[in-house]
């Protein structure tokens, strides 16, 4: 059923942007399709009988302030499909997609383009800079086109360049630039408008290993460092664990689960959430308070404490060379403990699973 869009008292104050009902479906006949039996046909039965595709299928989902939200899912799984009809760089067939609360579905295009020059940007595995203009002037792009004057633009951009790591790169043009710098133009340009939220399509799938991981934590930091609001779509699982508070995974255009990266991995719903996170060690993802637990009658316990958020591999030195259990804490309370017997049946758990597949 084709649902109306919600009105914006309805978004929570800590809500960024909320999906309700998004459909996208390829086809002449994609108007018919939701309010039929057909809509819930798999991929196949759906485009022998009758023509169409449905790359997004009832899409439900918000997006917290300050979150880093991940869609993931193999080559045709409506993941990239999903964020291009979140920003309305292809229409979708039916929902409502609201940002801060307004439903950037209905706006006019002229309120969708002043939405994409203030509210939100985008960043794309191609970079898109332009070869005659100099890494400043790339950057300050997204400003001109909104009438910012040059000088106070340049400035702008010389602040993003230093947030980036591409301090002394100003007057370079993108051909002097490695793949992983090119990236940063376009990560600065998409910041220099301080939009609320953020969109980046797989960004580094074209990029070196070694400078993918650089830039992934450049996200990270930038994260950190600024709280933006981000939709992110890999395919990677990998990246998609590093990065995401949250994720959603797709197939043949539904999401199939949505969850954080420590109970994807210790509750998938189905086998192929599974087969996605088998390879993906625990310890990899599960954080302190997670593992954590009461102590035992007369177990001894160091006396500092670390905190829940962290994840367990990152304490794990900490832990196997204290001289009791370890304390761990969430602002400031404690919440229980974890000792070496608990890392050990973790790392256990790891490599039994690492041997059976």
């Amino acid at each position: 059923m084709t649902m109306s869009s919600p009105e914006p008292s309805a978004i929570h104050a800590d809500t960024a942007i909320s999906v309700k009902g998004l459909w996208k479906i390829f086809g002449e006949k994609a108007g018919t399709i939701i309010d039929s039996p057909d809509a819930w046909l798999s991929r196949p039965e759906l485009l022998e009988k009758t023509g169409c595709v449905a790359a997004v299928r009832d899409a439900n989902f918000d997006v917290a302030n300050g979150e880093v939200f991940v869609v993931m899912g193999l080559s045709g799984s409506g993941k990239s499909t999903l964020v291009r009809c979140m920003t309305r760089l292809i229409e979708p067939t039916a929902g409502a997609v609201l940002i801060d609360g307004e439903d950037i579905l209905t706006a006019s295009k002229a309120k969708l383009r002043e939405l994409r020059r203030t509210k939100f940007s985008m960043v794309f595995q191609h970079f898109g800079l332009l070869p005659h203009r100099r890494v400043i002037d790339n950057i300050a792009y997204s400003l001109e086109v909104n009438g910012v004057k040059k000088e106070a633009r340049h400035e702008r951009a010389l602040e993003v360049i230093d947030l980036v790591g591409l301090e002394g790169y100003a007057n370079h043009f993108p051909e002097q630039l490695s793949g992983g710098m090119q990236q940063r133009v376009g990560l600065a340009r998409a910041l220099a408008v301080n939009p609320e939220v953020m969109f980046l399509d797989e960004p580094f799938s074209a990029l070196d290993p070694l400078i993918r991981r650089d830039m992934q934590n450049e996200v990270k930091r930038l994260h950190r460092d600024l709280g933006k609001t981000m939709v992110f779509i890999t395919h990677d699982l990998s990246e998609a664990m590093k990065l995401g508070d949250r994720i959603a995974i797709m197939r043949d255009g539904d999401i199939v689960q949505m969850d954080t990266p420590a109970n994807l991995v210790m509750h998938p719903v189905d086998d192929y959430v599974a087969d996605f996170t088998n390879d993906i060690p625990k310890s990899h993802v599960l954080t302190a308070g997670y593992l954590a637990r009461p102590a035992h009658e007369g177990e001894a316990v160091d006396g500092t404490a670390i905190d829940a958020e962290e994840i367990v591999r990152d304490v794990i030195p900490r832990i196997v060379s204290s001289s009791g259990a370890v304390g761990v804490q969430r602002a400031g309370q404690p919440v229980g403990v974890i000792g070496k017997d608990d890392i050990l049946h973790l790392v256990a758990d790891d490599a039994h699973e690492g041997s059976a597949t």
